[in-house]
């Protein structure tokens, strides 16, 4: 069974490449806008099920190999605020990223990733799908100026969303953790192992 990430993030990438999964890469394009009323978690979830639908359509060049099951990961990863509604996103400028620490110093943010696994044959068709929703808890050190000032001089904040990366300089702030590390990289890996596992094994009777 081929199995395909649909993702471009270099980070999931790594971390499937951690587990010795041999897969390919495919990037998928769709209309990540947030829709009125909709939670973080409702958002992602429907990312991951648009982003799966895509790559389904696109996988055509396979399909005509006429040969096996496909396996389809997509996964979309967010910050929320303690307030369990404020969206961390990539900050814009310099400005923002220290607004945005100001209200993540010496508090509790969530960040949730969605993956959805989506089994295709060789005509296209959706057989089977895993979905996992998984929440880890980071709690900040209380951050001042001086070391707001530096982190942002090092280039690692500008495209992350929250502004930081736990696997990075980043990981400085970090006072603990409730939940999977992997998640806050950008996929929980455990669980979604124990998902392919699971899949292989339905896919064998199919």
């Amino acid at each position: 069974m081929k199995i395909i990430l649909a993702s471009t993030s270099p980070r999931r990438q790594q971390l499937l490449a951690l587990a010795d999964i041999d897969f390919v890469t495919q990037a998928v394009e769709v209309d990540e806008s947030v829709l009125p009323d909709e939670t973080p978690q409702d958002y992602i979830v429907r990312m991951v099920q648009a982003k799966a639908a895509a790559a389904g359509q696109d996988l055509t060049e396979l399909y005509e190999t006429g040969e096996g099951h496909y396996l389809v990961i997509t996964s979309d990863t967010i910050g929320v605020l303690a307030d369990g509604v404020s969206i961390l996103v990539k900050p814009t400028d310099k400005a923002d990223a220290f607004a945005m620490w100001q209200k993540m110093s010496n508090t509790q943010h969530a960040v949730w990733t969605a993956v959805q696994l989506t089994v295709f044959d060789n005509k296209g068709n959706s057989l089977h799908t895993e979905n996992i929703l998984e929440k880890t808890e980071v709690t900040f050190v209380e951050l001042d100026e001086p070391a707001m000032e530096a982190y942002w001089a090092s280039g690692e904040p500008a495209d992350k969303a929250g502004g930081y990366a736990i696997q990075g300089k980043g990981a400085a702030w970090v006072e603990r953790i409730n939940g999977s590390y992997s998640n806050v990289v950008g996929l929980p890996l455990s669980q979604t192992l124990v998902a392919i596992k699971n899949i292989e094994k339905k896919v064998a009777g199919l």
